[in-house]
């Protein structure tokens, strides 16, 4: 069947109708008459065996034939069906495959991509201190969950006493941390707006504690490897390393209200692709 040729029959096959064909996702194509466009197979295979070779038990590879050829299977009665696959006929001489679109990453690990991309996040605490003693208050900060090769999905923090925010944790140690997706690059490759609902962002909830001492070096290497810069700050305001003990994981990925992820289900996961 020649190219002009196969396509007199497209509108018949996307039209379906009875003992005709509905096309749902897939990709057909007439193999190739004897003759020229035929020497253009692969040398080691012939048209024959081309059923055999495509046609895979669990392979991605499908059997088709035309409407006629079922009609001529009812008129022949049960078996019919049986025997042309036993022949390995192809009365079209055509195959097709079912496109098997790629499955969207899962929540934990979207929510361990925000995490591992993640360069800064707002923590919000409850204030203990002045006037606004009790009332919400944060500030943006440095976040890192690991080095570059060790996402661990745990953020950590380089904070000094001489911001508010971290002087009410140390007080008042609950507190939740935003990732926003704008960081990573979704956002920009789809020409999302940042505060769009697509456009990711994760909240962590839990507890701020200082990093123990046998974590100080692992913290170190999160930090400075995300955030080169930080080595140069001013030694006089006293830095030191925090991490969140993470309680509850909310992600929202779309319209509508967020999604809960266990907090275990969420450590496990392995970052999905940017």
């Amino acid at each position: 069947m020649s190219a002009a040729r196969c396509w007199w029959w497209l509108p018949a096959l996307l039209w379906g109708g009875a003992g005709g064909y509905v096309v749902l996702s897939s990709v057909s194509w007439p193999l190739p008459e004897a003759g020229g466009a035929a020497d253009e197979l692969h040398s080691s295979s012939t048209e024959e065996a081309l059923p055999g070779l495509l046609e895979e038990a669990g392979g991605i590879w499908k059997q088709s034939f035309p409407a006629s050829a079922y009609r001529e299977d009812a008129a022949l009665g049960p078996g019919a069906s049986a025997r042309r696959s036993e022949q390995g006929a192809a009365p079209s001489r055509m195959f097709s495959y079912r496109r098997q679109p790629a499955a969207p990453p899962g929540r934990a690990a979207t929510a361990r991509r925000l995490a591992r991309h993640g360069a800064w996040g707002f923590v919000a605490s409850r204030a203990a201190h002045g006037k606004i003693q009790g009332m919400p208050y944060g500030n943006l900060l440095p976040v890192s969950d690991g080095p570059v090769n060790n996402s661990t999905g745990i953020p950590f923090f380089y904070v000094t006493l001489k911001d508010n925010a971290v002087a009410d944790l140390l007080k008042d140690p609950v507190a939740s941390l935003t990732l926003p997706e704008s960081d990573g690059n979704f956002c920009r490759k789809n020409v999302v707006d940042p505060e769009d609902p697509r456009c990711a962002r994760l909240t962590l909830t839990g507890q701020m504690v200082t990093v123990p001492p046998e974590e100080t070096e692992f913290a170190k290497q999160a930090i400075f490897s995300r955030h080169p810069v930080i080595r140069k700050w001013p030694r006089s305001y006293e830095w030191f390393f925090m991490k969140m003990n993470i309680e509850h994981v909310w992600l929202q990925s779309w319209y509508g209200g967020v999604s809960t992820i266990a907090v275990e289900e969420y450590l496990k996961a392995v970052p999905s692709k940017a």
